[in-house]
């Protein structure tokens, strides 16, 4: 009998369709209005207040600063245009709102890689934590730097194989504060049963039978591990939307970049995100 190739195989593409096209489109529309970025309250609370100490004082709010970064980042602006744009708008609507950025640095002949890590609510697809680090850094070795941003009890965890570690699971049961966390991590194909496990790594023997009852493709499903998606579609989105490179030329500044980033990335879910409904 002959067997067939793999190239001769073809799988059918899944395909698509958003069921709240009117309300995405009106999202999209959204994006693009200057009054989201630039609300009255940064407007009114533009001017730093006076420290009541001696010496020079802060001309900008930090509100000012961050909503003139946000208008940067989210019309892709250089900074220089930046600052045209907002002059010439504070002149128009005649706000008597001084402008300036600063003198800026030459960029590096070199641009390091920067690891890009996010967690992301998996009921509301928004970014609950952001970290930036060396492209050397392993992303599970950030797990609890992610964990500590986050404010209420954290009830479940999914990551992927690469976070396979013991660090992961304490961290993770640690964030439940005193509650069992759910954490959804595939272990490797020759992962083995901790004969003493701790209640955190019990989690992970709870997977390894699973996946060896069900095998893992259906563990995916029943699980709800598959839901994991929802944070390379942050990745995507920030990648699409904010761009691959960053703007900042320090990794301090880089890293308040990425917090920013994540705002309005933020921000954008809120206005609306497309329902799309499986149709073959």
């Amino acid at each position: 009998m002959k067997v067939p190739k793999p190239s001769q195989y073809q799988y059918a593409k899944t395909r698509y369709r958003i069921g709240n096209w009117p309300e995405y489109e009106a999202a999209l529309r959204q994006r693009g209005d200057f009054t989201v970025w630039l609300s009255d309250a940064a407007l009114d609370a533009w001017r730093a207040p006076a420290s009541g100490k001696p010496g020079g004082q802060r001309t900008y709010a930090d509100m000012a600063i961050e909503a003139a970064l946000t208008i940067h980042m989210v019309f892709h602006l250089p900074l220089r245009q930046t600052e045209g744009f907002l002059r010439s708008l504070a002149q128009l609507l005649e706000l008597g709102l001084r402008i300036h950025v600063g003198a800026l640095r030459k960029p590096p002949k070199r641009r390091a890689w920067r690891n890009l890590h996010l967690a992301v609510d998996a009921a509301t697809g928004e970014i609950v934590a952001s970290d930036l680090t060396s492209r050397r850094t392993r992303d599970g070795a950030r797990v609890s730097t992610l964990l500590e941003q986050i404010d209420n009890p954290v009830a479940a965890l999914s990551s992927d194989g690469a976070y396979d570690q013991t660090g992961v699971y304490e961290a993770a049961q640690e964030k439940g504060e005193g509650r069992r966390v759910r954490v959804l991590i595939p272990p490797g194909r020759n992962a083995r049963l901790n004969p003493s496990p701790s209640p955190a790594q019990r989690e992970r023997n709870r997977n390894i039978l699973s996946i060896r009852e069900l095998g893992r493709r259906e563990w995916h499903k029943s699980s709800g591990y598959s839901g994991r998606a929802m944070v390379e579609n942050a990745v995507f989105r920030y990648k699409t939307i904010m761009g691959r490179r960053m703007r900042s030329r320090t990794f301090d500044g880089q890293r308040v970049e990425v917090q920013l980033a994540s705002k309005i990335l933020n921000r954008t879910t809120r206005l609306g995100m497309p329902e799309s409904y499986r149709v073959a």
